[in-house]
């Protein structure tokens, strides 16, 4: 049996289609978004009318390997990844992602899984290594069976809200660069306030939100869960904020560095690994009719979380499995930022001194000038990400420095509770975060932990990709040369 025919064939998946035509004729819904992820975060996939749900459910949708790359030709006008030559994928949807567009409800969307043509020479059937949601899942269940834990996480996605120029283009921030100024989150209220009835009717637990430091930069958090449907969400999140921006007239700006001079937008994460627990549906959500399927309304409550510390040693460290996870972490931090920060604009963020961005390879409690914390009890912060992310590399990126740091036992050494940089005036030792794209590939080539979390294809794809990507910009002459250099002779 292939890798496709194995998840089609899936024990109660049969049940869930079923369940979803349910919903499809109770809900009215005549259209589908069938989506899966590019190798920078991008949705994409097919849409087609629900009367053909369970033929799609079972046969899948076909598309070009090259959308895993977003279909994007180099500087040579080559196809990163896959040639015109290449077969197409076989998308398979996973049922229990279904939900209802609550700004068009004749409209659904569910996640899909990708897999090698069945007509393929080589691996007919087999998963596709390019797509970057089914190599997270592959690779939690593997980190699941080797050391008995499930990565739980949760993202803070920072973003600004811009005004839209007659041109369309995008320009200055919605609201003034006020941290946590309440007249500001208030200016803002229409936008979030949407965000957040569309973000509940699609599964997000909303928590918290406030207004950060750059113009229209907002910070709105969902709870922490299962680290896949946690990466669904963010993209779900980013799904709803496009589509606000739309109605409100605005530019929905992910962009990392749009501004010099404040604030980058980060998308930190907070990381624990837990045993035991259950999933369970969260009932304010689900309040009046059913949206879409139960599972996009669970969370994992309750288990034994494995970073909290032994209080008869210290009350703030992580327990041995946390320090651990740490370590290999920091070990292998260099490799994760270019997943993490993976654009030429990530390092603006990491070059504009004095805004909390983290350069250095260290960890400590509330410590914001390193690229690890301990933000409470429980859990740790990774810093080293930004807005741009593409949370399933990050995800199985991450799960691979815990695994190598678990079964290696690595010591991350005590927590730095100095600020970084007058610590390094002291003579602390302490590694440099690669402060260019170009510069993180290279650590990321070099590093097969990391590397090795983008199996088969994948990393042919993402270094292919990337490595055009700062070519393209050095291949550039911007502004600054021109300001910089067009006079400066005789």
């Amino acid at each position: 049996m292939s890798d496709l025919e194995a998840h089609v064939e899936a024990k109660g998946r049969a049940e869930r289609v079923k369940a979803v035509r349910k919903l499809i004729n109770d809900l009215k819904i005549e259209y589908i978004y069938y989506q899966f992820i590019s190798v920078t975060g991008r949705i994409v996939g097919k849409g087609v009318p629900s009367d053909h749900w369970e033929s799609l459910a079972q046969k899948g949708f076909q598309l070009v390997y090259g959308a895993t790359a977003n279909l994007f030709t180099d500087r040579q006008g080559e196809y990163i990844g896959y040639g015109p030559e290449a077969s197409e994928l076989v998308g398979i949807p996973d049922p229990e992602t279904f939900v209802q567009l609550p700004w068009d409800k004749r409209v659904a969307r569910v996640y899909c899984t990708c897999f090698r043509n069945r007509e393929e020479d080589e691996n007919p059937g087999g998963h596709l290594t390019s797509d970057c949601r089914g190599n997270l899942r592959i690779i939690h269940q593997g980190f699941m069976e080797k050391h008995g834990m499930q990565l739980r996480s949760g993202a803070e996605p920072e973003m600004m809200w811009l005004k839209r120029r007659e041109d369309g283009k995008p320009g200055d921030g919605y609201s003034k660069p006020f941290c946590y100024h309440i007249d500001q989150f208030e200016s803002l209220r229409p936008v979030f306030m949407k965000v957040i009835r569309y973000a509940r009717a699609m599964g997000l637990d909303m928590i918290q939100g406030d207004h950060e430091d750059a113009p229209g930069q907002l910070e709105l958090n969902y709870t922490f869960d299962d680290v896949l449907r946690t990466a669904d969400r963010l993209t779900t999140y980013r799904q709803i904020c496009a589509q606000v921006a739309r109605e409100e007239g605005l530019v929905a700006c992910f962009m990392s560095k749009p501004f010099m001079g404040v604030s980058a937008s980060g998308c930190h994460h907070n990381l624990s690994l837990w045993k035991g627990g259950e999933q369970k549906v969260k009932q304010q959500l689900m309040t009046g009719e059913v949206t879409g399927m139960s599972e996009e309304f669970q969370y994992y409550e309750g288990g034994e979380n494995l970073f909290m510390p032994d209080k008869s040693v210290d009350a703030r460290k992580p327990g041995p499995i946390g320090l651990k996870a740490i370590g290999g972490v920091v070990e292998h931090l260099p490799a994760l930022t270019a997943i993490g920060c993976s654009t030429v604009n990530s390092y603006r963020r990491l070059w504009d001194t004095g805004f909390w961005a983290p350069v250095y390879a260290d960890w400590g409690y509330q410590n914001r000038t390193c690229g690890l914390r301990v933000s409470a009890p429980g859990r740790f912060e990774y810093r080293a990400v930004d807005s741009m992310v593409n949370p399933y590399l990050m995800a199985a990126a991450v799960l691979h420095a815990f695994s190598d740091g678990i079964s290696n036992n690595m010591d991350p050494g005590e927590p730095e509770s100095r600020n970084i940089y007058e610590a390094i005036k002291e003579g602390k030792d302490v590694k440099k975060l690669p402060l260019s794209l170009g510069e993180a590939l290279d650590r990321l080539n070099q590093d097969e932990v990391i590397s090795s979390s983008m199996p088969g294809d994948m990393l042919k794809v993402f270094m292919h990709y990337k490595r055009d990507e700062w070519e393209r910009f050095m291949g550039t002459v911007t502004e600054w040369d021109l300001d910089t250099y067009w006079d400066c002779l005789p």
